[in-house]
């Protein structure tokens, strides 16, 4: 080889390493630094209609535990209920206008970024603290937990599909509940701790969010001086800023004032009573000094007047569309990627489609480092669910060529999608890189003896 063409075809591999870098950021050629489950990624969500019906419906059925009860990864476990020294498992449900007003206050009850059109898709909503979709689930989203530093597939469902999220949900502040008399205080010595009593899910609310006290970064105590005493009620109204209540008064004030969409609430009402902190039996309990586990001394009667909410329907409605029977479809199989100039482009997007009916999450790996899946997971909607946004056209899989790490001009590799809530086998599109370019660097040479 003469030295301008050697020099030549250096400088277009240095040439399609620097576009890369640009295109996809100098730290996807070093090792990814985890930020939440996904990483820099952000998976593609399915946001449902302004009215929010289909989250209110999963909502009821998460309540009463007809989503998933044989999935332990997101059945609600059985409840616990009695006074402190004589705790036993009752079975019960959530009071479903406790989880919906959970939701509102969290993401108001939307599953994709607001930039995300109703009845489309878009990026799933991830707080700064890892905090997924609807529920805003936190727990087990801080890293992946997959194979290979991957995310695994319930991190996937939650993550994209608001079922599995609000499932999810449902199940964190079932626990949260039965952390009493362990690790949590009690709030219904006189009721026996029912479980359909809203007031007595004070405590669990507050731990949903985290069971904070005073001097911490967040606190949710009532009576931190951080926060206004006295001070009014939550509206839900949007007019008061989150920060000036502890998290479990923003989840009463929602319950007693609905939001409203377009004039229309988005459940019923319901007069929920806070603890009487003026009660000096209440602020008692309640004082810094028993702020400690178990929180024994922290232990109240029911606020009155209390009030019940008749158990869900023992039934599920509308499963077509909240678990469905959704199928993977992804045509075609193979393609190439020719690499012969800067301009070139080092990718292909993949379209990935469900010819069943709810939702499909897919997930997708690489059998070689140097094809980049991006991102690893996202959702497909079947025809018997509403997608009627632009971004509904655009489901798809983008898979990129890393050049630094191509072994030769010609490679191939394998991409395997697949979807965590069918039981379908992988999918596997094979990748063809052509790079009209030999991979050596200046200063380099042959042995040519």
């Amino acid at each position: 080889m003469n030295n301008s063409s050697h020099l030549t075809k250096s400088i277009l591999v240095f040439s399609l390493v620097a576009l890369y870098m640009v295109l996809f950021g100098a730290s996807a050629l070093t090792t990814k630094t985890y930020a939440c489950a996904f990483g820099a990624y952000r998976p593609a969500a399915y946001e449902g209609g302004e009215n929010r019906l289909l989250y209110i419906n999963a909502i009821n059925a998460a309540a009463n535990n007809l989503l998933f009860p044989q999935d332990a990864r997101f059945a609600l476990d059985r409840l616990e209920q009695g006074t402190r020294y004589n705790r036993y498992v009752s079975g019960g449900y959530v009071p479903p206008t406790l989880i919906k007003s959970i939701a509102w206050v969290e993401t108001k009850m939307t599953m994709a970024t607001k930039s995300t059109a109703w009845n489309g898709l878009g990026d799933s909503v991830i707080s700064f603290d890892c905090g997924h979709g609807v529920m805003q689930v936190t727990t087990g989203m801080i890293n992946p937990l997959g194979e290979n530093s991957q995310p695994s597939d319930a991190q996937a469902l939650i993550s994209t599909h608001f079922t599995y999220n609000i499932a999810k949900g449902v199940k964190i502040l079932g626990a949260k509940w039965n952390n009493a008399p362990q690790i949590s205080p009690i709030v219904g010595t006189d009721t026996d701790s029912q479980t359909e009593i809203l007031e007595n899910w004070y405590y669990a609310t507050w731990a949903y969010n985290g069971f904070t006290g005073y001097g911490s970064y967040s606190s949710n105590h009532p009576l931190d001086p951080s926060f206004t005493w006295p001070r009014s009620q939550y509206s839900c109204s949007g007019t008061q800023s989150h920060n000036e209540f502890p998290y479990q008064e923003l989840v009463w004030g929602c319950i007693k004032n609905p939001p409203t969409i377009n004039g229309t609430p988005l459940w019923s009402p319901i007069p929920i009573t806070l603890p009487d902190l003026f009660s000096t039996e209440v602020n008692s309990a309640l004082s810094p000094g028993n702020f400690y586990p178990p929180y024994a001394n922290m232990d109240i009667k029911t606020p009155a007047p209390w009030h019940t909410e008749v158990a869900p329907p023992n039934f599920l409605q509308e499963e077509a569309k909240l678990i469905g029977r959704p199928i993977l479809s992804v045509p075609p199989r193979s393609h190439t990627i020719r690499m012969n100039s800067p301009a070139a482009m080092t990718w292909v997007d993949i379209p990935i489609r469900n010819s069943g009916s709810g939702l499909s999450t897919w997930r997708a790996k690489s059998s070689v480092g140097f094809l980049v899946v991006n991102p690893p997971a996202g959702i497909a909607p079947g025809d018997n669910l509403t997608c009627t946004a632009a971004s509904c056209d655009t489901t798809s899989l983008r898979i990129e060529v890393n050049p630094t790490l191509l072994p030769a001009s010609y490679a191939t590799g394998v991409v395997s999608i697949w979807s965590p809530n069918e039981k379908g086998a992988p999918i596997e599109v094979t990748i063809n890189v052509v790079a009209d370019f030999e991979l050596t660097f200046p200063g380099s040479s042959k042995n040519t003896d």
